[in-house]
């Protein structure tokens, strides 16, 4: 048996225009030749802008769209030659909503696991705990089209702790949910990647990922632009540095005088500016100070790249070639 739950070699799709769409009258190079292999109980996050080819590999890795070229397996299956095979062994959260709108929420997750060959009883059970664990209990017998579009998400993620497939794929799991229980259901895919099962996400939520991903692909217009861990990935971004000053109250004109820093991201939150900068550290340091020095300061940290920086970077090079 392979040590890879997921194989890609020269994986390319061509969208080719459609006629009589005004839309769409040109040729689309979406995923232009990627390879990559996934390891068995890894968590695995496929990262890029929007339209970089993200959702697109996916939908390929999914059997949803059909490549143009390449390979790829799931599980040792061929995801064109042995699409059945393939389905059986994966659980899928998508961009677009994958539920059953005129089913209640209970059935909606029954149906999900008859799907996947369980029998009533385990169904039921399995479907009551993934209920209480997303706090779904009480909207159990609601239509789904009845329900927020938060706890629609819910419910297409408790879909895939119904069926216990060995790997998962999550396009922006997150949306629409509230911080606490994102972070249970984060704390849920670790708990999942230790028993054994394989997660390949992607995010818009670079934190996430930093959070969560043992190996991250960060790909751009269809390409690999970076492939590690977390660790590798920031020996890409040496020199890049990230300030966080919190002011009793900020000061006048300070957002101006950063223009001069040319900082890579900046964000200001009320009274706290947080800046990523590329520079050597004794450079970083002296503009820290001569910050600090604009008001009264209540704290102030400085850290090494983040995954984030380290994402900006690389995309922004991309587009300046």
């Amino acid at each position: 048996m392979s040590e890879f739950a997921l194989q890609v070699d020269n994986l390319v799709k061509v969208f080719e225009p459609r006629l009589f769409s005004r839309s769409s009258r040109t040729t689309v190079r979406a995923v232009d030749g990627m390879s990559f292999a996934v390891k068995r109980g890894s968590i695995f996050g496929l990262l890029g802008p929007n339209g970089a080819g993200k959702t697109t590999t996916l939908k390929m890795l999914t059997t949803l769209v059909r490549p143009t070229s390449g390979t790829a397996s799931v599980m040792g299956f061929d995801v064109v030659a042995q699409p059945l095979e393939v389905r059986r062994r994966i659980s899928v959260v998508i961009q677009e909503t994958a539920v059953e709108l005129f089913l209640s929420v209970r059935d909606n997750l029954l149906t999900f696991a008859k799907f996947h060959g369980l029998n009533r009883a385990t169904a039921q059970k399995r479907a009551g705990e993934a209920m209480e664990r997303f706090g779904l209990t009480s909207e159990a017998n609601r239509k789904v089209q009845d329900l927020s579009g938060g706890y629609r998400r819910r419910v297409q993620v408790a879909k895939v702790f119904v069926a216990e497939t060995p790997l998962l794929f999550l396009d922006e799991f997150s949306t629409g949910m509230d911080p606490i229980l994102k972070r249970e259901v984060m704390d849920a895919f670790r708990a999942e990647a230790l028993r054994g099962r394989t997660i390949v996400l992607t995010t818009q939520v670079l934190s996430e990922a930093e959070e969560l991903c043992d190996d991250i692909l960060i790909m751009h217009h269809g390409k690999q632009l970076a492939r590690g861990d977390l660790h590798a990935l920031k020996l890409l971004s040496d020199g890049v540095y990230e300030i966080a000053l919190t002011f009793d109250k900020l000061p006048e004109g300070i957002e101006a005088e950063l223009d001069g820093f040319a900082p890579l991201r900046r964000k200001v939150n009320h009274n706290t500016l947080e800046l990523a900068l590329k520079a050597g550290e004794a450079q970083v340091l002296e503009w820290a100070s001569r910050l600090a020095r604009r008001g009264r300061l209540l704290h102030v940290e400085l850290s090494g790249a983040s995954l984030e920086d380290i994402f900006v970077e690389l995309t922004q090079k991309e587009v300046q070639k």
